[in-house]
């Protein structure tokens, strides 16, 4: 199972929760099958969907979702240890690692070899992190959301990409309609 299939299977879960999702192809799969004003899709920051996503989760009471790639987790590690010294029970963080970066040719990360992000997640102090195989995404999600308690979910796939088409929102348009939906869900 690829990312693109996750996502896929997902929507049905997510679909009503507010998302922050990774820059390049993750935002343009969820894009493509699920496009919705509760979606952030990010268009030129790698690495930060799980910092933005924890700082939309510490400012609101809605529940927060930040999909995020094991090559972006990577080139920002800082995020991991602010996650676990923050702690919001509203935010639950989704690492896609298919062990490369998906985005830009499939290169291999260092996740595919000796680096297991959970465990990383755990040195950091987070406290509540769960590793998965993809064929078990909706269950691990379902619980997650269940559950209450700030949740890091390391789901193992395969790498593999889709044809997708580009998002055609600016930057602005994005923005304004995710965020009328935040202040809709805390109103």
């Amino acid at each position: 199972m690829i990312r693109s299939e996750i996502i896929k299977n997902l929507i049905p879960v997510i679909s009503k929760e507010l998302i922050v999702c990774n820059i390049g192809l993750p935002s343009q799969e969820l894009h493509m099958m699920d496009d919705q004003p509760s979606n952030f899709y990010m268009l030129g920051t790698m690495g930060l969907s799980s910092s933005i996503g924890l700082g939309l989760a510490l400012t609101q009471k809605a529940k927060v979702i930040s999909i995020d790639g094991d090559g972006s987790i990577l080139t920002n590690l800082g995020t991991l240890p602010t996650i676990a010294n923050n702690p919001a029970d509203n935010f639950i963080l989704l690492i896609i690692d298919n062990g490369s970066y998906g985005s830009t040719g499939d290169q291999p990360t260092y996740t595919g070899k000796k680096t297991s992000l959970a465990a990383v997640a755990k040195a950091c102090g987070c406290d509540n992190v769960v590793e998965c195989q993809a064929e078990e995404a909706v269950d691990v999600m379902k619980d997650a959301l269940a559950s209450d308690k700030m949740t890091i979910i390391v789901c193992k796939c395969e790498s593999g990409n889709i044809p997708v088409p580009v998002i055609e929102y600016d930057a602005p348009v994005i923005k304004y309609r995710f965020m009328e939906v935040v202040r809709a869900k805390n109103a």
